[in-house]
């Protein structure tokens, strides 16, 4: 199970999640993904971070498409 969950919402829908997991790369223990249906181009759709705000950062990032 996640720690730590945070679901992404735009305009009151969840379209992705940033959580701290526990099978991730070393140093990288946060984790964030687009919610299925919500990635259509865009890239990358999922990630990994040492940080909760560079989670949320990279996730923002893959949101505007940018």
């Amino acid at each position: 199970m996640a720690v730590g969950l945070t679901h992404a919402l735009a305009d009151g829908v969840v379209v992705g999640r940033i959580m701290k997991a526990a099978a991730v790369p070393v140093g990288m223990s946060w984790m964030w993904t687009l919610a299925f249906g919500h990635h259509e181009d865009r890239t990358p759709t999922h990630g990994y971070a040492a940080t909760r705000e560079a989670a949320m950062a990279a996730f923002a990032k893959s949101w505007r498409r940018e």
